[in-house]
């Protein structure tokens, strides 16, 4: 059952991802930032980890995440360094992430040539 909840939350954040490109006509920067900041407020409200554990993938996979990430390794590192840590927490929960979007990018340009 898990699986079907995955594919039905990751599905909704999506369509609504689409919505806002299609109905909104937002650009898909402007639609990934919403995505993102949405993400962090619902962390910041403490409503995104009940839907990671509902979800699982579903919650954790989609760019939403990101901005849970983001405010998560923030506050978390608030409580142990104070106002230092809003900012070192951020780069220590998301630097993996980044790091290894930056390495595929680079080994993917590496081996597949564009065609002009």
């Amino acid at each position: 059952m898990i699986y079907f909840w995955a594919f039905v939350v990751g599905g909704i954040i999506c369509t609504i991802g689409q919505l806002l490109m299609d109905k909104a006509k937002l650009t898909p920067g402007h639609t990934m930032t919403t995505l993102v900041v949405s993400g962090a407020i619902l962390d910041g409200l403490g409503l995104y980890e009940p839907l990671i554990d509902f979800a699982g993938a579903g919650a954790t996979v989609p760019i939403t995440s990101f901005g849970n990430s983001l405010v998560h390794g923030a506050m978390a590192e608030a409580e142990q360094r104070g106002i230092i840590g809003v900012i070192t927490g951020i780069f220590e929960v998301t630097s993996a992430g980044i790091s290894a979007a930056i390495i595929f990018s680079f080994l993917a340009a590496l081996v597949f040539k564009p065609k002009g």
